[in-house]
């Protein structure tokens, strides 16, 4: 693969972590919200239970993309060494 591909996917892959940042805090915001307006006890325990599963799932989500990063970081560096050896 060439050094723009890598330059590009780069790219993409800090929007897509932006994005789930983005995503992560209108999640957190909405069940905030959630949480406020419930009126029993058992429905509040409830979406601060899925405020913390769909908080877990964005930070993952957010750290696989990060080992995305640096593995194409990785390969950007492997792929200038060849280029300059040709």
């Amino acid at each position: 693969m060439s050094v723009e591909y890598y330059r590009k996917h780069l790219i993409d892959l800090r929007a897509q972590v932006a994005t789930e940042r983005e995503a992560k805090k209108r999640d957190n915001e909405r069940y905030a919200g959630y949480i406020k307006s419930a009126s029993s006890t058992s429905s509040k325990a409830s979406y601060r239970k899925q405020k913390i599963d769909h908080a877990k799932s964005h930070d993952l989500r957010i750290e696989s993309l990060k080992r995305q990063i640096e593995s194409a970081k990785e390969a950007l560096a492997r792929e200038r060494e060849r280029a300059k050896k040709k």
